[in-house]
């Protein structure tokens, strides 16, 4: 459960900490105090999308954190991204946000990115705004409440596998139909490819090596000048001695006296060694300028055979390799539409196969929905009932379909709402009010089948009043008994119910909005259920009501605990 969430710097809220508690915990407040302000703070730190106008004015970030309780160890979630509760259960969600946009997200200090974030916090809790209703009408959305109630992720995955398949080999077959003029066409545009690149005998790292020798020719007076002096210093010529030469003569001038010191015998051998190495190197300078021809003609067909790697870089790739790996997709491609007729034969025996697959997982999916189907019209029906909804009728539909990646069905969400009409869509009957009840109903069955422990209701009273308001409350106090509720609402009959109720205060200091959130006793407690009673005017006699709901809310939570 949430047990503690910490706001700094959140539209007008400048710091607030809020402790909830077990069980049913309801906000109030005034229209624009800041409630919704604190349902786009959990938002926030559970990962959801933010933006920098939510940093209050004046401030550099904005900060929240979420501290919860008793959370299991193993949620996918937290197993996926390395995440483990302490050894008391507890887990910290933090999340920052700058004026540049930037994020910083934490989960009991590790580091972790705002999509992880996103993860693990919707294994936490969850939350319906007041306009989640709106997806009732999506009917799209229909198949995926359905499968998340009847748990269908096996025969789900086992259908998707089989359609990729499918969809694949459609993919295949599709590439090789086409007619005989665009066949001739692009067969035409593949071999005269295929002949200008293999006509040019491309070879890998041909043009590393051209780079390097048309350099050389470009620089070849320079190149045998440079060469000429080399050999000129190290081997002279008949008129002066070089390198080579003085070095032996000085060899020679020390080998007398070399044994009369150390040192000397020591000059004696470097100057052999380096008369040694001055001589391998001048046979080295004499083989690279003898080696070495040069010619305007190699020098043209280099320059030729550069301008023809440009020219083919341009159509074909950037480098050798690119345009290898070019030729070799044009060969197989050529290849493959000269023997399409074959290739099709095997591709449509293999769809054959594929869509019997696909036929028969599908089954198998549309019998596990079905399945479920009637479990969760059951149990929406009873939901229904605790709601004031007795002569609702509610019923799911199935409609064959083309096989889809989300199935070989439409499944659609039908009702009645008054006793002797045809079941409709739901888009079609359901008014405001009703909207909110079905939601909720549906929201606490499948809340049921998931391990989240705090589930979040933002005005799920909206369009609901009197005895419908009272049900609705009631629902919401049976929730709490198993899950952590927090209900953000503008209903009398609803925050009575509350086990925790939290005042949501504006005001203003030094020309400053603030909002703090305020725990209330049995005494506030009535002032403000007065206050949303009969507005501003609280009178002696909206306090005595007051205190009787406090009173019949307080029974009726007894007798949910007996």
């Amino acid at each position: 459960m949430l047990e503690l969430l910490h706001i700094e710097n959140i539209a007008v809220i400048e710091e607030a900490d809020i402790q909830f508690r077990p069980g049913f915990n309801a906000l109030t407040g005034e229209t624009g105090a800041g409630k919704s302000i604190v349902i786009d703070a959990m938002g926030a730190v559970l990962g959801g999308r933010t933006s920098r106008d939510l940093i209050r004015t004046g401030a550099a970030k904005a900060f929240v954190s979420a501290e919860f309780s008793g959370v299991p160890a193993d949620l996918p979630g937290l197993a996926e991204n390395g995440v483990v509760p302490d050894e008391d259960g507890n887990l910290m969600l933090q999340r920052e946000i700058s004026g540049e946009g930037k994020n910083v997200c934490r989960v009991n200090g590790r580091p972790v990115t705002v999509s992880q974030l996103r993860q693990i916090g919707g294994e936490l809790l969850n939350i319906h705004g007041q306009h989640d209703g709106a997806q009732l009408l999506d009917e799209e959305q229909h198949g995926a409440y359905l499968d998340r109630f009847g748990r269908t992720e096996e025969p789900l995955e086992t259908y998707r596998a089989a359609y990729g398949v499918l969809a694949k080999l459609r993919e295949e077959i599709r590439a090789l139909q086409m007619d005989e003029a665009e066949k001739a066409r692009r067969v035409d545009s593949l071999r005269f490819q295929i002949d200008e690149l293999e006509r040019a005998e491309l070879r890998p790292g041909e043009e590393e090596e051209l780079t390097q020798r048309r350099n050389l020719l470009r620089n070849g007076e320079k190149y045998l000048s440079a060469l000429a002096g080399a050999d000129y210093c190290l081997s002279g010529d008949d008129d002066s001695a070089g390198a080579v030469s003085q070095l032996g003569g000085a060899e020679d001038a020390l080998s007398s006296v070399r044994g009369l010191d150390e040192a000397l015998n020591e000059a004696f051998n470097r100057l052999g060694e380096l008369r040694s190495e001055a001589y391998d190197l001048a046979e080295t300078i004499r083989d690279l300028r003898g080696n070495f021809e040069f010619s305007p003609e190699e020098l043209d067909a280099a320059e030729s055979r550069a301008d023809q790697l440009y020219r083919l870089k341009k159509k074909y790739g950037a480098t050798v390799e690119d345009m290898l790996e070019y030729l070799d997709r044009c060969r197989k491609e050529l290849d493959a539409i000269e023997t399409a007729d074959d290739t099709l034969i095997l591709l449509e025996r293999k769809r054959e196969k594929a869509e019997q697959a696909v036929i028969a997982a599908g089954a198998a999916l549309t019998e596990a929905r079905k399945v479920a189907a009637g479990e969760l019209e059951a149990r929406i029906q009873k939901e229904l009932r605790d709601l004031d909804m007795n002569r609702v009728r509610f019923a799911i539909e199935f409609t064959e379909k083309e096989p889809a990646a989300d199935g070989c069905d439409v499944v659609r969400f039908l009702m009645s709402a008054n006793a002797g009409e045809d079941l409709k869509p739901i888009s079609k009957i359901a008014s405001g009010g009703e909207l909110a009840r079905i939601m909720l109903a549906l929201k606490n069955v499948l809340a049921e089948q998931e391990a989240i422990g705090t589930l979040v209701f933002d005005e799920v009273d909206t369009g609901v009043s009197g005895r419908a308001a009272q049900k609705v409350a009631e629902k919401l106090a049976q929730v709490s008994r198993q899950k952590q509720v927090l209900c953000v609402t503008h209903l009398p009959q609803l925050a009575a119910m509350a086990d925790t109720h939290f005042s949501v205060e504006k005001g203003e200091s030094k020309g400053r909005t603030f909002t703090h959130v305020v725990l209330l006793d049995r005494e506030r407690r009535k002032a403000e259920l007065a206050r949303i009673t009969g507005g501003s005017k609280v009178t002696d006699a909206l306090l005595e009501s007051a205190g009787e709901l406090l009173d019949g809310a307080e029974a009726y939570r007894k007798k949910l605990k007996a």
